[in-house]
């Protein structure tokens, strides 16, 4: 009991450790040549896929929930549509990676989760984009609605390679850090595994 405890607590220092250095690499951000400015790459997915990788998706998808509520709070971000949408964003790309990893934990299961990963969350946050971001946006915002055109050129120019590489950026970065990791998070997964 005393032992499952202190996994648990343990689980929760590192989920609000990752959460808040998440929130801090969301800061640090920079726009992509060639893309329109507003679109900006960050690492803050880095700290949430070790989180889902070193104990379950369900982690990562609480670190990613953390940064947004703790950026929202520390910005006064004026924009909510942009926070959702970065959550939903993290979502789509942590989850295969770490449900793929998970199955058969070998670096190039991690490589195949990532590239899966960044596929779904290309096509997905197009689709969602133009279903429901660019209106919500729009709506928020008090600008006119968008036309069909207008969303699939915001969403082909802009959107769709933005969030491709994104995922390709993020995904290399992620792979180089993993390497120096792996003996650590091995570590940490056997002792919260012989804890719980």
């Amino acid at each position: 009991m005393g032992m499952n405890q202190s996994s648990k607590l343990f689980k929760l220092i590192v989920l609000s450790l990752f959460g808040s250095i998440s929130m801090v690499l969301m800061l640090v951000n920079f726009p992509l040549p060639m893309l329109p400015p507003y679109l900006k790459i960050d690492f803050s997915e880095i700290p949430a896929l070790i989180a889902a990788i070193l104990f379950t998706p369900v982690a990562g998808i609480v670190v990613e929930g953390l940064k947004n509520i703790l950026y929202l709070i520390f910005t006064g971000a004026s924009d909510p549509v942009g926070v959702v949408a970065n959550f939903t964003a993290g979502v789509l790309f942590i989850v295969p990676v770490s449900m793929v990893y998970h199955k058969y934990k070998t670096t190039k299961s991690l490589v195949s989760g990532l590239a899966i990963g960044a596929l779904i969350m290309t096509v997905a946050m197009s689709v969602l984009n133009y279903f429901l971001i660019l209106p919500a946006y729009s709506w928020f915002m008090g600008m006119e609605s968008m036309s069909a055109s207008v969303k699939i050129a915001t969403i082909l120019a802009g959107i769709l390679p933005f969030n491709a590489l994104k995922g390709i950026i993020v995904g290399a970065m992620f792979v180089i850090l993993f390497a120096k990791l792996k003996p650590w998070l091995e570590q940490k997964r056997v002792r919260s595994s012989s804890a719980a």
